[in-house]
């Protein structure tokens, strides 16, 4: 693989991570922060058999899922970024690549 390549791909994922965390800020803080408390409630309601009451041990394990849910939720929007990322720096790479083919073609010709 050509360095400009790597440093082209490179760039890509570094750009697509940063539009990542910037869509996890704008779009997934609230959602991970609703899953996650409303996933602990729903498994505490589980393993309990009903309704759960709000005492100190419940609110602490509604914070510990709501914590895991927004550190999901930013795990996914900087992966994807990334992958997004990664792709357009490939694309850009292989479109400009498909420019200087031609040129060195026709100054062959």
């Amino acid at each position: 693989m050509k360095e400009e390549r790597k440093s082209s791909m490179k760039t890509g994922t570094k750009i697509g991570a940063a539009i990542g965390v910037v869509a996890f800020l704008v779009f997934g803080i609230v959602p991970g922060f609703y899953f996650g408390s409303y996933g602990t409630l729903i498994m505490l309601n589980h393993l309990t058999g009903g309704p759960v009451e709000a005492s100190t041990i419940v609110r602490m394990i509604t914070a510990i899922g709501i914590l895991v849910g927004i550190f999901c939720a930013g795990s996914v929007s900087i992966v994807l970024g990334s992958v997004f990322g990664t792709a357009l720096g490939y694309a850009v790479d292989v479109v400009g690549s498909l420019g200087k083919a031609n040129e060195a073609a026709e100054a062959n010709n």
